[in-house]
């Protein structure tokens, strides 16, 4: 049988915010969507079964991680990344540039090499070019690969950013090159220029001239408001092309996830869900509830009664503040699951508002709650 083809298609639309279906060869994604992130060929403290079960559609890997540990040849010897974790969702790939800027002990960046940088593990030297991050890629048999880009640190000096942004598009028409001809698998190309918009929109027109299958917002969530995040996201939204998914890299919370999708954004990934669970913190429809704190020893409600997904509303605030006060693993694992859980449900939710067209009422009474 023909694998299926990579595609995108517009479902409704509610002003910017909108519905699609994303088909890749692995199954179907509705947008917008929320991407667990498996960094490392795992979500933290859950089962790819769980997070299944939670509604999640697609998850996220990680070129950087993955390259330095296992390696990509002890995950292709077993058939790709897919086969390794025991996953059959699709899986997008992030190209590893953020993390050569935020982890590794970065040597230098060289525009035809690429980056140069030693492990944050063992000090390894490591060089990351557009070319080798598609190897590893396709390596990894992802079924969304992303382009190489440079991920500048948070800065307003306009020539550094300009700069940065002319480098990532060389390293674009590169990433595309390396790609090749693979129509069950989806490139996506990834817009820079900071927080100027002149930037944002050169980057964006001239990624359009090479042409991706997606346009990823990236160089966001590295610490500017959120403000300050939809400023850039009102740049481009009237330029983004109508016909392929947009992706907005690293973002967010619930409140940021509403306000770009009311700015027209599909698809997101964020490691806040699970991060937040290991740490005590739950995502809840009436906000943001710590589990440590002591008010919660004798409070023997869950933490959402509604929910009866994976029995998660069996489990008592009582009880779960019990877990981390003591450490416990089970802790960790059920707070990352709720919170998975919550964001799909927020998902499931906005794309049903956006069908019925009352997003917007959606969007304005729970923006500044959650």
């Amino acid at each position: 049988m023909a694998l299926k083809n990579f595609a995108f298609n517009v479902l409704s639309k509610d002003k910017y915010a909108r519905t699609g279906l994303i088909e890749t060869q692995r199954g179907n994604i509705n947008t917008p969507a929320f991407m667990p992130v498996g960094t490392q060929a795992t979500v933290k403290a859950c089962t790819i079964e769980d997070i299944k079960k939670t509604g999640s559609e697609i998850i996220l890997g990680n070129t950087y991680h993955l390259m330095i540990r296992p390696g990509v040849e002890r995950i292709q010897r077993v058939g790709g990344l897919h086969k390794f974790m025991n996953c059959d969702l699709p899986i997008l790939t992030d190209s590893g540039g953020f993390q050569v800027m935020s982890l590794s002990k970065l040597n230098k960046i060289d525009r035809e090499k690429g980056a140069i940088f030693n492990s944050h593990v063992d000090g390894k030297k490591y060089i990351l070019s557009p070319e080798e991050s598609i190897r590893v890629q396709l390596g990894l048999n992802s079924d969304i690969v992303m382009i190489m880009d440079e991920c500048p640190k948070k800065t307003d000096n306009y020539e550094l950013i300009k700069k940065s942004m002319e480098l990532s598009l060389y390293w674009a028409k590169r990433s595309k090159e390396a790609f090749g001809s693979n129509p069950q698998k989806a490139l996506f190309g990834i817009i820079q220029g900071g927080l100027f918009k002149d930037l944002r929109i050169e980057s964006l027109n001239s990624l359009m001239k090479i042409d991706f299958d997606g346009y990823a917002i990236g160089g966001l969530a590295v610490g500017e408001t959120q403000s300050q995040m939809f400023k850039v996201l009102d740049y481009i939204k009237d330029n983004l092309p109508n016909n392929k998914p947009r992706y907005l890299m690293g973002v967010g919370t619930p409140s940021d996830i509403l306000g770009a999708v009311k700015r027209g954004v599909d698809m997101f990934d964020c490691v806040l869900p699970t991060r937040s669970g290991r740490t005590g913190l739950a995502f809840t429809w009436n906000g943001r509830i710590n589990i440590k704190n002591n008010k919660y020893q004798n409070d023997d409600t869950p933490l959402d009664k509604n929910c009866k997904n994976l029995n998660l509303n069996k489990y008592s605030k009582n009880y779960l503040n019990h877990l981390f006060n003591t450490n416990e693993i089970l802790g960790s694992m059920l707070l990352s699951l709720h919170n998975i859980n919550f964001y799909q449900e927020l998902m499931s939710t906005i794309r049903m508002k956006i069908s019925n067209g009352t997003f917007d009422e959606f969007h304005d009474k729970y923006i500044d709650k959650l």
